[in-house]
C-alpha cells in the first residue's frame, strides 16, 4: 500500500459550537476510514508563500488549512475516501498525492 497526503484547504470554524460540531464530523470520518488512517495530521496556522524570486507574501485564497496522511491502494482509492470529508460542507476542498519513497 502506498501513502496519500490529503491537504484540506477551507476556513476553519468560526464559533466554539461550530468548532465542536465539526470536530465530531471530523472524528466520525475518520473512524470510518479505520485502518486507512496512517496519520491523522494536524492544522494548520497561518501561513506566508515564496516566490522563485525569493519574495515572500500573504497566502491568499486557497490556503493549506490542514493535513492528514493515508494509506490506499492507488490514487483513486485515496480520492474514495477523501471524497468523505467534512471540510466540503463548509465549502473546502482536498488535495490528494502520493507520497513518495525516497
Amino acid at each position: 500500500m502506498a501513502k496519500y497526503i490529503l491537504g484540506f484547504h477551507g476556513s476553519p470554524a468560526s464559533s466554539p459550537a461550530d468548532l465542536e460540531d465539526s470536530m465530531e464530523k471530523w472524528m466520525a470520518w475518520y473512524k470510518g476510514m479505520g485502518g486507512a488512517v496512517a496519520d491523522m495530521g494536524n492544522p494548520a496556522g497561518p501561513s506566508k508563500t515564496i516566490g522563485a524570486d525569493g519574495r515572500v507574501a500573504s497566502t491568499n485564497g486557497n490556503a493549506l488549512t490542514g493535513y492528514s496522511i493515508l494509506e490506499a491502494n492507488s490514487l483513486d482509492d485515496a480520492i474514495s475516501l477523501a471524497r468523505g470529508c467534512p471540510i466540503y460542507a463548509a465549502g473546502g476542498s482536498v488535495e490528494v498525492a502520493e507520497l513518495m519513497s525516497m
